[in-house]
């Protein structure tokens, strides 16, 4: 079970961030401050942490810096009655990986923390799982039921970057300095060719697809 560290200085959303977390099989854990849940996650481990902003000894912000600066990269999601462009920059700038707003949308929360963890799976087993298919970051390989193949680096990184993201676009420009560098004396055409060799090596396989999106780019869709 995932264990996910609610901090809020406020009880009454303490115990509603409990009971929707519970209800969608979350361990949960609860700190009423910053400092309270340093002390939590010296005793106990945790997966996620949802995080208020304005709170007593120590706020959301200087929580998030502590732990940035100490190199821990545990998913964090804001929650702040906050709403002004400003102070979600400030959220983001201190590492925040996402920031919703008051009042919370439980549906809403629940997919945010999802993509969350999802994430942060991937980034530390350098591994995606589509079905029967594995995506291995360390050995370049795109494996499915004992067939294994190994592909060139450029289409490899191309390939993980549109399956770390589902379903979101990416432009051409995007992945060319993502994949390639800014620096790049390639064409973004270059991505168009090295779809098209995607699309040939894994045709057949069921389980994801990669569409181009008319005048916008491409993404990948998970089918299983």
């Amino acid at each position: 079970m995932l264990n996910i560290l609610v901090v809020d200085d406020d009880s009454n959303i303490r115990m509603f961030l409990q009971a929707v977390l519970e209800n969608a099989g979350y361990g949960v854990l609860t700190a009423t401050n910053g400092k309270h849940a340093l002390d939590v996650m010296d005793r106990e481990h945790i997966d996620l942490v949802v995080l208020d902003v304005m709170m007593p000894e120590m706020d959301g912000y200087e929580f998030t810096k502590t732990l940035r600066e100490a190199d821990n990269n545990l998913p964090i999601l804001m929650v702040s009655a906050k709403q002004l462009p400003q102070d979600k920059h400030k959220g983001f700038i201190v590492g925040t990986d996402d920031y919703i707003t008051k009042p919370i949308d439980d549906e809403e929360m629940l997919y945010r923390i999802k993509a969350l963890l999802r994430r942060a799976k991937i980034a530390n087993e350098h591994k995606i799982e589509v079905g029967s298919v594995v995506i291995d970051y360390d050995s370049l390989t795109v494996s499915k039921n004992g067939e294994v193949q190994e592909l060139p680096q450029k289409e490899f990184m191309l390939l993980y970057k549109l399956l770390s993201y589902p379903g979101k676009i990416f432009t051409r420009i995007q992945l060319m300095d993502e994949i390639w560098g800014a620096d790049s004396d390639t064409g973004w055409e270059t991505v168009t060719v090295h779809i098209a060799r995607l699309r040939k090596r894994f045709e057949g396989w069921e389980e994801f697809s990669i569409e181009s999106v008319r005048g916008l780019g491409y993404k990948a869709v998970k089918n299983v």
